[in-house]
Formats: structure tokens, C-alpha cells, sequence
């Protein structure tokens, strides 16, 4: 879109300066004071100041500029009416307390159509709430994008996937593409459409209280022309349709309710369940017209998105796919159906490497609950998964339900979309955000956004909990700064900061005090898997990471839930996603994946479900904070900069990071390890002794439950690269200190061999303490 601002009034920055000078302005000033507005820097090309504004412009809550950026009050009595449109039909860029910031984009304006808002309506609805005259940049862009949207759906009928639009000639159009025409099925390229007959969609109804578009006729019938594409090229095709390319995005709705093809499930939501407000209006976002539309709803964590999917499969009641991401999730999600529905075990089949449930016949209907890794994985499979997957892609799903839906651009969970065949998909996430470019995939793969709630308003209406987030400075001890500058440790730079005496000592006093003074439940989270266990075991709390079997994870987190006796975890990676730990309101975060803003939210979502007094309805103070949320920083190191950058995301919901930096009293810190100089040696000391492996970042497979492949078996023979030196013991050496140099130098020797046996020493902590105490023992003996 085009700016307009050449009669844009011009403030001079510069009249102050001027005063101080004898001479008055000069011509370079005036020189440079032209540079500030047309770069930008000052005003420049934000400056908006020539826009129109209406008679009554107070009492409206928008203000509609020439680019596309939308800005809303959200102290305005309309506040809610206009962030229910919104967010159907402008993207949020960031959303603080009193002003939110929108952008129509192409996809946003796609994601209005898709629920039913017609272009007429769009334009009729942001004019009547703007502050502003539309501009007719505005007018043109809207136009532009919604104009052929709506006009091609895509269908799944009796396992077999259609192009279909009202319009022969859109068809054709669209076969005069290479990618659209190869994947149509062979056989049929010279013949003519299908045509049936379908019902004709209703128009808008009305958007709360705002919109006022009229009630349509009586739905009549409309004769439908389709034609069949292959099912492994459903991707490439929506990919080819969408804006930019084709220009004819695809819509997918389900009319389950005339589905006679597929069995019904008998499934009904308990009577003590209660949908609330923001869950209904996404649901209402997702079944327009009696039918049902494939997209994403964007809750945050703790705000129920699993009731929400649960309430969409009950609607539906035909046979449901769940996708998790991991076995845990798979074990939640299953008792969240048994919760909420009249579903029992019989009904709810789980697919993991644990569990492999027998389905019931075709004719039945089932709830399906598995991974993304578990459908999608190749290699060869064991006779009872074969028979599951095979399953699995012969049936109709007459919805699927993704999880964590972010995740799902990556190559192997993207195979998942190809493999299954379900009428309508419905993507649920807390943070739809990626580091790298493909959230925009998410459109073709599934579905456009359908709904996205403020967490600002769900925390103020008491729906989550009310964090207070902080940002702890830990400066790094003098012996460690000088090894985090020393080039020779650049591959331990990480694991450096992280076990910063400093953060250590920070990190306990934490613990301490919320454990001792509150009676909190804390979750320690580190990606780096060496700093993990060195925090777990020095402060003797349990610790679950990638190499944790499910039922160990399982009978830790048993405990931490309904004992009192462990009251802090330690957690890496594998806790990002889908572990439900509503108890936990305390998180210490110790080392992070870079700069992931997924990650910083996830986490936080850990302890954002609503605490015991909102749940009983208990009035509290609207600033009294009930979850609270650390993240422990080296100050001087990369770890500044990557809790920036992690910050953005919470920063534009509306949170803010409170920042301390001496949380530890001089009378406190005599009582918390790693207070002396001689035990901080100590413990660099055996920083620097640890692996480049051991000392680096947990890396896990895409999915935490990966299968173990089949075609390798348990206890076979592992081939590695090795060499005659090695399997002769030539190539033993021992580190001598260089006195002069004042370091260690590696040599070759051969004195191990003809010298006493060496004592092996235990990698676990644990056993190295154990084996004290015995030689202790020993000597008192």
C-alpha cells in the first residue's frame, strides 16, 4: 500500500538547538532536519497527521491507517465488540494494556472469508468503528485480497479428495496450471467435472453487535463442479492456490452433519462441563452454517484448548484422530476425553510405543490418541503397529485434532497431513510462532487462524493465572568470565554461564524461599542437559530429561503433583510442550534454547492455569501475583541478548519483565553452595574436565517420543570407525601442567602399561559421592 504524507505539517527538532546559537539556525541544520524526516527517523513515513477524522471520532476505538496497520483502544466502551472482529480480520502485531497494534495482511483477510465475512461487510464494519475515512488504498487492498476468495473448496467424500466450485470456468482456469493439472487423478485429464448438487452457503451473520449484515434466504441449492486430485499431492495444491500464486485459496468445510457414510460416535459432554466465553466464541468461529471448518484456534497455555478441541469432536461425533507430541501428552489427552465426555476406555484407543490399543471394526466409531512421530515415522514397523497404521490411514477421520500445532511444519510431521485422510482439521497452539519462516505453511497445510484470545483479558477475567515475570542478573565470578573470554573455550561457552556460581547460588535461594516461605511447587528448567544434572544432583531434586523412560517420568511427575515431599522438578526441553502440571506455579529458568520466543511463552504456560482461589471464585487484587516466572541471566555473556530476543513475544501480549539485580543479601549468601572461592575453583574445574558432548545442549529428535527403529534390534551389533592404535592402547595420554604456560598440554605415553592399574572413575556424581563415603570408611576402620 501507498503513503500519503507529502502535506504532512513538519515540526522543527531543532528550534531549541537554535536558541543556543548566536547565529540562529544554519543552513546544515535545516539540511539535516529534511534527512531525519525523509529517512524515517523522525515521523517520516508514520506520520498519518493528514488523515480525516470524523465528527464523532471519540466514541469510536479504531484508527485505520493508509499501510494497513490498525490501531485499537482498549480502553473504549466498544473494547470488546472490536476485538472480536478484529482478530477475524487483522493479524495482532502487539497488544499492551491500553493500545493494540493490527496489520491486514493477505492471510488475515483470507481467515475472514473463510468465516463467512464478505467483503462488503469487512469494509462496512472498519469504517463504522474507525476514528478515520477509509483511505481508498484500504478499499483497493481489501478488494484485492478478497476477491476471489471462497470460490474453491476442497472436499473429501468417501476417501477421495475434490477441487469443487459453483463455477466450470474457475476450474478450468485452474487446470491451465502445470502443478494443479498433474495432480489431477489419471484417467480423468479429458473428462468432463462432477457435477452435484450442494446447498448454498449462507452470508455473514451478524459479528456480535458491530456488524450489520443482513440475515440471509433460505439456503437453496446450487449445482457443484469438482474434480478429483491425487491425495498425495493435497499439499502441492493448496500451496499453488493461495495468494500470490494462483490467487484461488482453498476452503475446507465438513457437512458432517449430512455425513451418512461415516459411523456416528457416541460421544456427549458431561453436564458438569462448562464451555467458557472465549472457548465458545472460537467454536462459533469453526462451525459457521452447520458445517465444519479446518483451521487454528490460538489459546493460551492453561486457558483450556483441549476442552475446546474436545467440544469440536463432540459436535462433530464422528470418528476423531488426536495428534500429540509426545507419550505423556498422549496419556493427558486421553483422560481429558474420559473427563469431559461419556467416553470410556473402550471408546479411546492409544497408539504409542507403549500402548498399542486394538481398534474397533470399521463400522464403529473410535477416538484415536497418538504422536506425530508415531503415524509419520518410516523404517520398518512391528506387526502390531502395521496393523494400527494401516488402520489409521483406511479410515475417513471425521476430525483431527493437532496439538501443539507449530510444530507440525517440520518435515516428518508434515508427512502426518498426506497420510491421514480427515474431513476437517483443527489446529490448537499457545504460540504461533516459529524462528524460522514456515508458520505460513500452517495456512495450506490446515487451515487459516480461526480465533485468537488476549491473554490480557483472559488473566484480567481470572481465566489464568497472574505472573509475575523477572528477569535475575547473575554477574559471572571473575575465574569464570576469564575462561568465557578465553578463545581456547569457545565450545564451552554455554555451559560457562549456565554454571555461574552466581546463578547457582540464585537459583537455590529461589528454591528456598518458595519451598520453605510460600509452600510453592517450582519447575527448574535448563536445555543444557550437564547443568541439569549438576543443579538436580548438588540440590537433591529429581530431574526428568530426554533419556527419562515414560514410566519414570510418569512416577516423578505423580509425585511432584500430590506430594509434598517433592516440591521442585528439574526439567529440560522434553517439558516445553504438553506436560499438565496445574499445581506448578514457580518457574526458575536456568538455560534456554537460544533466543526462542516459542520456547520463553511455552514455558511460561507451564504455570499460567488458574490457581485454587480463582478457581473457587475467591475475589483477590487484581496486582497480587499468584504464579511467578524467573529467568536467571549472566550478565556480560551472549545470554544477554538471547533473553531479549526471547522476551518479544510475552513483551507483545501485554507482559512486562521486572528486573533485579541483587537478590541476594549479604547475610544470605554464607548459607548457599558455591559461596566460597575454593569451592567455585572446584567447580570450574570440573566445567572445563567435561566432554565437548556432555557440556553441550541437549539435542533431541523432533518428536521426545521417537520410536526406536525396528530394523535395528535391541542388543545387536553396532559398527563404529575405529583404528589399530586404539584397539592396541598406543593411543593412551596423560596431561601434564605447563608451570610457565600455566596450562595443560596433551603427550603421548605409554607408562599406563607398565605402571599400577588405574583406578576407573565413575561419570555419575552420585557414585563418586558414594565411593567417598566408603573410602571414608575405610579409614575410620
Amino acid at each position: 500500500m501507498k503513503r500519503r504524507h507529502e502535506h504532512a505539517p513538519k515540526v522543527s527538532f531543532l528550534s531549541e538547538d537554535a536558541e543556543l546559537n548566536d547565529d540562529g539556525p544554519s543552513e546544515s541544520d535545516s539540511e539535516l532536519e529534511d534527512a531525519l524526516w525523509k529517512g524515517g527517523d523522525g515521523f517520516g513515513e508514520n506520520d498519518f497527521s493528514e488523515l480525516e477524522l470524523k465528527p464523532d471520532h471519540a466514541n469510536r476505538p479504531l484508527w485505520v491507517c493508509d499501510d494497513g496497520r490498525i490501531f485499537l483502544e482498549s480502553f473504549s466502551p466498544v473494547y470488546k465488540a472490536a476485538y472480536d472482529f478484529l482478530i477475524s480480520v487483522a493479524e495482532p502485531v502487539c497488544r499492551p494494556a491500553n493500545m493494540h497494534e493490527y496489520v491486514l495482511t493477505p492471510h488475515s483477510l483470507y481467515a475472514a472469508v473463510s468465516v463467512g465475512l464478505e467483503t462488503s461487510t469487512i469494509l462496512s464494519v472498519l469504517d463504522r468503528l474507525s476514528k478515520t475515512r477509509l483511505s481508498d488504498e484500504i478499499h483497493d487492498f481489501v478488494h484485492e485480497c478478497t476477491e476471489n476468495y471462497g470460490k474453491v473448496k476442497l472436499v473429501l467424500q468417501r476417501n477421495k479428495f475434490y477441487l469443487e466450485s459453483n463455477d466450470p470456468k474457475i476450474l478450468k482456469e485452474l487446470l491451465q496450471d502445470d502443478v494443479i493439472r498433474a495432480a489431477r487423478v489419471a484417467g480423468s485429464a479429458n473428462a468432463s467435472f462432477h457435477v452435484s448438487h450442494a446447498l448454498k452457503e449462507k452470508g455473514a451473520q451478524k459479528l456480535v453487535d458491530i456488524t450489520e449484515a443482513e440475515q440471509g434466504d433460505a439456503m437453496e441449492g446450487v449445482d457443484m463442479h469438482s474434480f478429483e486430485i491425487e491425495a498425495r499431492q493435497v499439499e502441492h495444491v493448496k500451496q499453488r492456490c493461495l495468494p500470490g500464486n494462483l490467487g484461488y485459496p482453498t476452503l475446507e468445510e465438513y457437512d458432517f452433519r449430512n455425513d451418512t457414510r461415516n459411523p456416528d460416535l457416541g460421544i456427549e459432554l458431561k453436564p458438569m462441563t462448562r464451555i467458557r466465553p472465549y472457548q465458545e466464541k472460537s467454536l462459533s468461529k469453526m462451525f459457521g452454517n452447520g458445517r465444519a471448518r479446518s483451521g487454528i484456534i490460538v489459546l493460551p497455555c492453561g486457558a483450556g484448548k483441549s476442552l475446546t478441541g474436545i467440544a469440536a469432536a463432540a459436535r462433530i461425533r464422528k470418528s476423531c484422530l488426536c495428534l500429540c507430541t509426545s507419550s505423556v501428552s498422549v496419556d493427558q489427552w486421553a483422560a481429558q476425553f474420559k473427563l469431559w465426555t461419556n467416553l470410556t476406555d473402550a471408546h479411546i484407543v492409544r497408539f504409542t510405543s507403549q500402548n498399542k490399543d486394538d481398534f474397533p471394526p470399521p463400522d464403529e466409531a473410535c477416538v484415536c490418541v497418538t504422536t506425530y512421530n508415531m503415524v509419520s515415522a518410516g523404517g520398518k514397523r512391528s506387526e502390531g503397529s502395521e496393523r494400527i497404521l494401516e488402520a489409521i490411514r483406511s479410515r475417513e477421520w471425521g476430525c483431527m485434532l493437532l496439538d501443539e500445532v507449530h510444530v507440525v511444519p517440520a518435515a516428518m510431521f508434515r508427512k502426518v497431513i498426506g497420510i491421514t485422510k480427515a474431513h476437517c482439521k483443527l489446529g490448537l497452539t499457545a504460540t504461533l510462532v516459529r524462528e524460522d519462516d514456515k508458520v505460513d505453511h500452517l495456512n495450506f497445510l490446515i487451515g487459516p487462524k480461526l480465533y485468537e484470545a488476549n491473554w490480557l483479558d483472559l488473566q484480567r477475567d481470572g481465566h489464568i493465572a497472574n505472573v509475575q515475570c523477572v528477569e535475575v542478573w547473575c554477574p559471572m565470578t571473575a575465574e569464570f568470565f576469564r575462561k568465557y573470554c578465553d578463545p581456547n573455550f569457545n565450545n564451552k561457552k554455554q555451559v560457562l554461564y549456565c554454571m555461574n556460581p552466581n546463578k547457582f547460588m540464585a537459583c537455590q535461594f529461589l528454591m528456598q524461599f518458595h519451598e520453605q516461605q510460600r509452600k510453592d511447587k517450582v519447575i527448574v528448567f535448563s536445555d543444557n542437559i550437564f547443568a541439569l544434572r549438576e543443579y538436580a544432583t548438588a540440590l537433591r531434586r529429581p530431574l526428568i530429561y530426554g533419556d527419562t523412560s515414560h514410566a519414570e517420568r510418569t512416577r516423578v511427575l505423580h509425585a511432584f503433583k500430590y506430594s509434598n515431599e517433592i516440591n521442585t522438578i528439574f526439567l529440560s526441553k522434553v517439558g516445553d510442550n504438553s506436560i499438565d502440571i496445574p499445581e506448578a506455579n514457580v518457574i526458575i529458568q536456568i538455560s534456554s534454547h537460544a533466543g526462542s520466543r516459542r520456547q520463553e511463552a511455552q514455558r511460561l504456560g507451564r504455570i499460567l492455569r488458574p490457581k485454587a482461589a480463582q478457581l473457587s471464585g475467591k475475589k483477590t487484587n487484581a496486582d497480587e501475583h499468584n504464579a511467578f516466572f524467573y529467568s536467571l541471566v549472566s550478565t556480560d555473556t551472549a545470554e544477554m541478548y538471547y533473553s531479549t530476543k526471547r522476551q518479544q513475544f510475552l513483551i507483545q501480549q501485554g507482559y512486562a519483565f521486572k528486573v533485579v539485580t541483587d537478590l541476594i543479601g549479604p547475610q544470605d549468601k554464607p548459607q548457599l553452595m558455591y559461596s566460597t572461592q575454593e569451592k567455585q575453583l572446584d567447580l570450574l574445574a570440573k566445567v572445563l574436565s567435561a566432554g565437548e558432548a556432555e557440556a553441550g545442549e541437549e539435542v533431541l529428535p523432533e518428536d521426545e517420543d521417537a520410536i526406536r527403529q525396528a530394523h535395528k534390534p535391541v542388543g545387536a551389533a553396532r559398527r563404529t570407525a575405529g583404528s589399530i592404535t586404539a584397539l592396541s592402547g598406543a593411543d593412551g595420554a596423560y596431561l601434564e601442567f605447563d608451570a610457565q604456560r600455566g596450562g595443560a598440554k596433551k603427550k603421548a605415553s605409554f607408562q599406563r602399561a607398565s605402571g599400577a592399574p588405574r583406578a576407573v572413575k565413575p561419570k555419575n556424581s552420585i557414585l563418586r559421592e558414594r565411593d567417598a563415603m566408603l573410602r571414608g570408611k575405610k579409614k575410620l576402620a
